[in-house]
């Protein structure tokens, strides 16, 4: 089933505008203005009101695609606090203004979160384990957590792991397993272990790298990574969701990786896009995603 899928009902976020390679969101009570290469369009509303309402707005360095410098009007925290709530579950996430535009969360997510969350409930294992890796600051795995999984967090990032403990002690929960890693390097182990997870999430960057220098390209190491997951996948009961962020890759690459790789353990599967909706009624495409699961809906 292919899908596309946007984040609803989220009391603490909007995306009010977008347009011209940029887009205007609200994050709590604070406005955010920020680039966007994928919003190609005009905006919806006038240059005076994105002004007017934007509490920090980030401007890239000359000669840089991602780096930048954040301009903020009197009384902007350069940190603060929103909540996120869906059914019984209730999380807590710091957000933060960094050098690299991104803020803390990806509030696209929204639907895969709730994924994560009704599907652990729903598993027959009574305590499931759930490996989260690129898991960046947290919020799939407090999903998870939340929804009584035993939870390992991967990043390599250092920094990046305190910021999702910061988000876990926010929340009120604990007992998350936090590892600074390589993520081929452990899966690869974790393969010659042979231990098995009932949950595996995947966010992979199009390009990044390891807390060693290890280098991380998607489409030179996606391939291989599948393949590991596969074999660290419970056979029984268990479910398995990567997004990827990545204008250059179709939602059918995944559809044939998956099918290619799981075969038969391909059930009650979702392909799709996930995107924003802003206030004048354009979508925003954020990434694709597959997810499929033994948990019958």
């Amino acid at each position: 089933m292919y899908s596309f899928l946007t984040t609803e009902n989220w009391a603490d976020y909007e995306l009010v505008d977008s347009g011209n390679f940029e887009k205007l969101e609200r994050f709590g009570e604070y406005y955010v203005a920020r680039p966007e290469p994928q919003a190609i369009w005009d905006k919806h509303l006038p240059e005076q009101e994105w002004q007017r309402l934007a509490n920090a707005v980030f401007t890239r360095d000359k000669g840089s695609q991602e780096k930048g410098q954040w301009k903020l009007k009197k009384g902007m925290p350069e940190q603060w606090f929103i909540n996120y709530k869906y059914n019984d579950l209730k999380l807590r996430f710091r957000l933060g203004l960094s050098s690299f535009k991104h803020v803390g969360i990806f509030p696209e997510q929204d639907s895969n979160w709730k994924f994560i969350y009704d599907t652990t409930k729903n598993l027959k294992t009574p305590q499931p384990k759930v490996l989260n890796m690129f898991a960046y600051t947290g919020a799939a795995t407090l999903a998870a957590k939340a929804a009584g999984a035993d939870v390992t967090h991967l990043d390599s990032i250092k920094q990046v792991n305190f910021w999702a403990r910061d988000n876990m002690e926010a929340s009120n929960l604990d007992n998350v397993r936090w590892l600074v890693e390589d993520a081929m390097k452990y899966a690869r182990r974790e393969v010659k272990r042979g231990n098995k997870y009932n949950g595996i999430i995947l966010d992979p960057p199009s390009y990044g790298r390891g807390p060693n220098g290890e280098k991380w390209q998607l489409e030179n190491e996606l391939n291989e990574m599948i393949k590991l997951c596969h074999d660290m996948l419970d056979g029984t009961d268990y479910f398995l969701l990567i997004n990827l962020y990545s204008m250059g890759f179709s939602a059918m690459v995944l559809d044939n990786l998956m099918r290619d790789t799981f075969g038969e353990q391909v059930q009650n599967e979702e392909l799709g896009e996930l995107y924003l909706h802003d206030n004048g009624n354009r979508r925003l495409p954020l990434g694709t995603f597959f997810r499929f699961t033994s948990v019958k809906k």
